[in-house]
């Protein structure tokens, strides 16, 4: 039987900060939390792949080699949205597409899909 993914784990400078915007863009909660790694999870009864944030030293310096890509129902709102929370737009060579690229409070980039 194959492997089952269970966590994506992500390094980060500032841990915190960017553990609690993915928690808060993704609705999950906290699993565990110390001085060098925070893990996050989808609420009680909710799938999902857990994610863990790891104290790095330093700050990320090229394009991610790994992305999440989201599935909003409505892909305008979850811009603003994600926005509000501390993300932004980025510009990585995309040109016309149907996706919004973005990158989390430490330049991690990922994609906010339309509708799936």
């Amino acid at each position: 039987m194959p492997s089952e993914i269970y966590m994506l784990t992500i390094d980060c400078h500032d841990h915190d900060r960017v553990a609690t915007f993915w928690q808060h863009a993704l609705g999950y909660q906290r699993a565990f939390a110390d001085r060098d790694e925070i893990a996050i999870e989808p609420p009680d009864g909710a799938t999902g792949m857990a994610l863990l944030f790891g104290r790095a030293p330093d700050a990320k310096v090229v394009k991610n080699r790994l992305h999440l890509d989201l599935n909003p129902s409505d892909q305008a709102s979850e811009v603003a949205r994600l926005k509000s929370l501390g993300a932004r737009e980025v510009d990585i060579g995309q040109k016309d597409v149907s996706w919004v690229v973005m990158a989390d409070p430490e330049d991690n980039e990922f994609c906010i899909l339309t509708p799936r």
